[in-house]
């Protein structure tokens, strides 16, 4: 049997966490699609209640297999796992609401500022410092949104600030995760996210559906929808774990640009199911976006080995 040297286990490390990563945003707009032809048939409320479901229902069997080898039932910070349910929940609905009237590629183009507010939201609850470079570099990385909104608002009008208000929620949801809750295995994390989000989405579609509100009308799935509501639950469960698996291999300032194939997964899989293509506004936006981007996740590689050195 042979036995890899540290440097090339090293390397196969790194490559398989690249590869995870490449596999994960590749198939996470798969979630997006499925979503966007159920919201033709469903409320955007019943879309993201039936995703968390199904996730709680796959991730249950691994959770009670970590609790049966020895770890406790109940995490350290229950609350905390609520509130990250909550935030989860929140921008899935936000994204699955904004698709049911954008284009996938919109969608997701507009999502992507995420990292921007991350950053934003990490110096402000966090503590974590930013230069004047990522200062330009955020500038920039909205001004990219803006582009991509500008086409999106004449047409969809409000509609277009969801996947925003998606983003927002999502980057909360991740500090959280940074500040209370990263020392907890991933089996875990997912359950809970998957188990707190379905319980918030039952409470916004019980109060919706009895006010009479169209985002969390209820009716009853055909087979067909069930399935498809599976596949939401399983395709998020596995591209999440897969970005788990990703950034323990491989450093996350290595693998974190990998994440904008999801837009050249969410354009093509728009154009071939639905026949969206963005225009050259939209494109440009785009680029501007995944720029900025790649230059806030280059400087945080650099800040990361200075700090290592």
């Amino acid at each position: 049997m042979t036995t890899l040297s540290p440097t090339a286990a090293a390397d196969r490390d790194l490559k398989t966490g690249m590869v995870m990563m490449a596999v994960a945003m590749l198939t996470m707009p798969g979630l997006d699609a499925l979503a966007k032809y159920l919201t033709l048939s469903l409320s955007p409320g019943q879309v993201a209640w039936g995703r968390f479901l199904f996730q709680t229902v796959i991730m249950a069997p691994a959770f009670a297999a970590v609790v049966l080898t020895g770890s406790g039932w109940r995490p350290r910070r229950i609350w905390a796992h609520a509130t990250r349910g909550l935030l989860l929940s929140s921008a899935t609905l936000c994204f699955f609401w904004g698709i049911s009237y954008l284009p996938l590629a919109d969608a997701t183009a507009l999502f992507f500022i995420a990292p921007f507010i991350l950053t934003l939201m990490s110096v402000v609850f966090l503590g974590e410092t930013v230069g004047w470079r990522r200062v330009v570099a955020i500038a920039v990385g909205f001004a990219g949104a803006l582009i991509v909104i500008r086409p999106s608002w004449g047409v969809f009008g409000w509609a277009a600030l969801l996947p925003f208000g998606a983003a927002v929620c999502y980057s909360a949801y991740v500090v959280m995760t940074r500040r209370f809750v990263a020392g907890e295995g991933a089996v875990e994390m997912q359950f809970w996210a998957g188990l707190f989000g379905t319980l918030n989405l039952s409470v916004f579609l019980l109060i919706g559906w009895q006010a009479g509100a169209p985002l969390f009308a209820v009716v009853a799935p055909t087979g067909a929808q069930w399935l498809m509501l599976a596949g939401c639950g399983l395709i998020a469960s596995g591209a999440h774990f897969l970005v788990v698996l990703s950034v323990r291999r491989a450093p996350a300032g290595l693998v974190a640009p990998l994440q904008y194939l999801e837009i050249v997964s969410a354009t093509t899989l728009g154009l071939l199911v639905f026949g969206d293509f963005p225009d050259g506004w939209t494109l440009v936006g785009i680029a501007v976006i995944v720029g900025a981007g790649l230059y806030v996740f280059s400087r945080e590689r650099r800040r990361t080995a200075a700090a290592a050195r």
